[in-house]
């Protein structure tokens, strides 16, 4: 993506995978997405994992997706190698949808896919996201259409994600 054009969607974004390797997000157009920070030793860890993997497992099969991005700016609480946060994830709360490359969601170090989110959805705080386990939901064309607290149950949204897969 050059830097003259500003980001249309999620799908102008290339993101590393958890081994380092380039995943160019075009590859969910048509998937409805839900893309959130994760933290292995969060007080929210438990109930948001636990409730992602059911969400994904009902609505994997009908094109969706959730991307979860490592985040260690909230109290060290993902202090880990990707490694050890993808062995955590699958091994512990049997995710299956991918895991990315640790990343910086707020300043300056913010990868560009999290600047997007946060232009697109800001929160009570501005564009900053609080704390970990923020959720975007993204439709099927890439675009943000709702941003949720990291107190929100991943099963409180399965309403929206239900509408924008058309069930």
């Amino acid at each position: 993506m050059s830097s003259s054009k500003p980001a249309g969607s999620i799908h102008d974004f290339t993101v590393k995978d958890a081994g380092g390797n380039d995943v160019d997000l075009s590859i969910y157009k048509g998937k409805v997405l839900l893309i959130v920070n994760v933290a292995s030793q969060c007080g929210l860890t438990n109930s948001n994992y636990k409730e992602l993997t059911q969400l994904y497992e009902k609505y994997k099969d009908k094109d969706f997706e959730i991307l979860a991005f490592p985040c260690n700016q909230f109290a060290g609480q993902e202090p880990g190698s990707n490694e050890e946060i993808v062995e955590f994830a699958c091994t512990r709360f049997k995710a299956e949808y991918p895991i990315f490359d640790k990343v910086d969601v707020n300043g300056q170090n913010a990868t560009p896919i999290y600047k997007f989110l946060k232009s697109s959805k800001g929160g009570i705080f501005g564009d900053g996201i609080k704390w970990n386990f923020t959720k975007f939901l993204v439709d099927k064309d890439g675009r943000v259409v709702d941003r949720y607290a990291p107190t929100t149950s991943p099963l409180s949204i399965e309403k929206d994600i239900k509408k924008l897969l058309g069930l």
